[in-house]
Parts: C-alpha cells; structure tokens; sequence
C-alpha cells in the first residue's frame, strides 16, 4: 500500500553476550493460518482454527474476510462464519499489506466465480511469481484480466485439469488446492509443494470434506466435490519459528528445549546446525538444542532449496550464524534470485560479506559484531538482524520492529524468557509503507 501512516511504531532494543537457556513453545504457523483463513470462504459453515498465532498478518486477514461480509471472532483460537460473505472485492489498502493475499483468489473463485484483488508484492525476490497461479486457475477455465495493480478473474465453472509448475510454489499449490476442490472433475497437480504449511491446509480441507490424495507429495489429487462443511482444526506448529530460535541458540550459546514442534520438519537445518558444532537432541513433538561453552562454530556450507531442504525462510539466520563460524562459508540461494536483503545490515555490525551474483554470499567469519542501530527490511531479515545482535558487542536498536511482528507472535518476549536481553520500545516515526512485501 503506497502512502504513509503516521503511527507510533516500536523498536527491538538488544543488548548482546548474553545465552539462551530454557524450554520455548512454538506458536502456530502464520504461513498454515493465512490459507487456511481463506479456505473458510468455501463453505457455508463455521470454521474453527486453534492454535492461531497472534501476528499482524493473521489480523489482517481477519479484516479481509469481515470486510467480504464473514465474521470473525476471537483470537488464537478462532470462529470463521463466512455464510453470508458476499463480496469478492479485496480492498486494496488491506490487501497490499501482504503476499498472503494471494491465495483468496482460488478460494473466492471457487465459492463465487469471480474475484478482484490487488497485486501482491513481493516481486523484488525474483521467483517468487504469480504466473504459475495464474496459469493453473486459467487452465481451469477462469478468466483473468491483469493491470500493474490489480488482478480480476470469473469463471463460469471451474473443472478440474492436469497442472504441472515448472518450480514447486507454496502459495500457487494453495490456490490450486482451495480452487480445485468445489471444481467439476479431477484436478491433478505436478510439483507440487511439500511444505508442512501446504500440508496442514490440505488436511483441513478433508475435514471439511474434500477429496485429496497425495498429502505430503509433490503429486496432488483432488477431486471435486459439490459442496464442504465446517470443522475444526489445529494450525500445525510454525516449523520457521523454531528453526529461527534453534540458529539462535546455536549462534548466543546456552541451551534450549523448543517445545510444540516436530523435529523432522526441520531435519536439514538440525543437520546443518550439528555440523557446525551444535549439540541436537529430538523427541515427539519437541526438541533441543545447545552449544557450550568455547565450543567454536565450524564453517558449513548451505543451499536453500525447498521442503524437505534447507528452508530459504531460514537463510538470513543460518548467515547470521555463520558470521560468528572460524572461516568461510558459502551461501547459495535456489529458492528466490534476490533474497539477500540483510547483508547490508550485517554489514552495519561488521560483518564480513561478499555476494556474487544473484544467488551466492559468502560469509567471511569470524567477524567481530558491534551494536548499532539497524533498519529491518522484512520478516525473516528482522529475525537474523536479532541473531547477529544477540552475538554483538554491546547494544542494537532494530527500527521497524512491525516487520517481525508480522510473522512472529511476541519475539521479544519469548527471548527475554530465556535469558536474552531484549525489549520492545516505542519510536515516534512516519511509516513509509510499500507496494512490496517479502511474505
């Protein structure tokens, strides 16, 4: 949303050299909520969602679906009641506000044929495209008109098709998904994205009555149904939110028990983090890990790529880690062809840096961190600037501290409880707010 908004906004201040010790929960992930929010919009029943972390994003979604004419109560735990939405009209100064937005368009073409929604950003990352999403649904039969600023569709009826993507996408597997499963026939995707968030959402939908098979593989099923009721439903946990406080761990030192999460989401990164000297332990439902003391970082190479692979949503904080490692490490991103936003912040505490080209960094450790005052530029940077500034000499102030905030459900203070020295302050400051988003 282009403009301004003049608000007072907040800071994360940190002051480094402190370790993390203590067991953490793992709210429910931002990226299974949003769709599955959406997905309340195909039936005519009330949905309920527990386990809904308590982030921007999900809010906002909230008041997308009120302002279509459903109501939403509560918070956390969630009662979507969209019988009488009527609207398929998102309005655009909520809609810009986040990639997420997206996914209404198969789910509003799906209960109502037709839909109107503003352009997501988030195009500065390179893959991260629409195109897929809208050649899927257009192969279903939709009709879509694009401009710079807003894409609007109708359909007739949608009817099932054979659909390949050329790259796995999480969110164009989610449209597919929430288009296909009221469409006349058998819709079959190709590529399909495997992430525990695409997971979650498609177990929803069986609940809600939808035919898919292949939950979990990259070829989905789905034959469509006449109509789906309500349910209820447990988000599944944010799998990012613990990998995020495992490289923290690893990067300050101490030892954390991270609870509400399953470890074999995130076997790479564990993987990952043990080779860099890291100690791991897993069970059912939790995990933990811990560096002892004058236990050096080893220098491990990464690739991003998607799920299972090493989460491209956690290699800022894998770089952040990296900085503190005894040589050098190479870091390639697969995943997005510009998604190196942070290391000009890294750099402001001083760390050693060098990307070439579009999809590789290398960082050269160890490098000597000093607090200063940083600007966060998206979700998942915010989460490596509060890595790097948790290693750093003395104190940070992270400004636009609302970019964490909406993917992270009270980072701060969740830290604070196992020992880091973090805290939320209040900055008076004009909010430039933009067409673009990271998420």
């Amino acid at each position: 949303m282009k403009g301004s908004a003049s608000r007072r906004d907040g800071a994360l201040r940190i002051r480094g050299g402190s370790e993390l010790a203590g067991e953490l929960c793992v709210s429910g992930s931002k990226n299974a909520a949003l769709p599955e929010m959406a997905a309340a919009l195909l039936t005519a029943e009330p949905v309920r969602l527990t386990n809904v972390p308590k982030v921007t994003d999900t809010a906002v979604m909230a008041q997308i679906l009120t302002g279509l004419g459903g109501r939403t109560e509560g918070e956390g735990s969630l009662v979507l009641r969209m019988g009488h939405a009527r609207g398929t009209d998102v309005p655009d100064e909520l809609g810009r506000r986040m990639r997420a937005t997206i996914v209404l368009l198969g789910a509003l073409l799906g209960r109502f044929g037709q839909a109107r929604l503003p352009r997501p950003g988030g195009d500065d990352i390179g893959a991260r495209r629409v195109e897929q999403h809208l050649r899927g649904l257009r192969q279903m039969g939709a009709r879509i008109e694009e401009t710079a600023t807003e894409i609007v569709a109708e359909v007739d009826r949608l009817r099932g098709v054979r659909i390949v993507f050329d790259l796995p996408t999480v969110t164009g597997t989610e449209n597919i998904l929430l288009a296909a499963v009221l469409a006349e026939g058998r819709t079959e995707i190709f590529n399909a994205a495997r992430e525990p968030h695409v997971q979650d959402l498609c177990l929803l939908l069986a609940k809600m009555g939808a035919r898919i098979e292949g939950i979990g593989t990259e070829r989905l099923v789905v034959d469509g149904v006449r109509e789906l009721g309500g349910a209820d439903h447990t988000v599944v946990a944010d799998y990012l939110e613990a990998g995020t406080y495992a490289i923290a761990v690893a990067a300050a030192g101490g030892e954390l028990r991270i609870e509400c999460s399953r470890p074999e989401d995130l076997s790479v990164v564990l993987l990952k983090l043990e080779l860099a000297g890291a100690h791991v332990q897993t069970g059912d439902g939790w995990f933990q890990v811990g560096r002892r003391p004058r236990t050096h970082i080893k220098p491990i190479d990464m690739s991003t790529w998607t799920f299972p692979g090493f989460p491209t949503d956690l290699q800022a904080q894998y770089m952040a880690l990296m900085t503190q490692a005894d040589g050098e490490t190479v870091i390639s991103e697969y995943v997005h062809e510009n998604r190196f936003q942070h290391v000009n912040q890294l750099a402001k505490m001083g760390a050693g840096i060098t990307v070439e080209g579009r999809l590789h960094a290398v960082v050269h450790g160890p490098c000597r961190l000093r607090g200063t005052e940083l600007t966060i530029p998206d979700i998942r940077s915010g989460a490596a600037l509060v890595i790097a500034s948790l290693c750093a000499e003395g104190e940070s102030v992270l400004k636009n501290a609302w970019h964490v905030e909406r993917g992270y459900e009270d980072m701060a203070g969740k830290l604070a409880s196992v020992g880091a020295q973090i805290e939320r302050i209040p900055i008076d400051t004009e909010i430039k707010l933009s067409d673009h988003t990271y998420e």
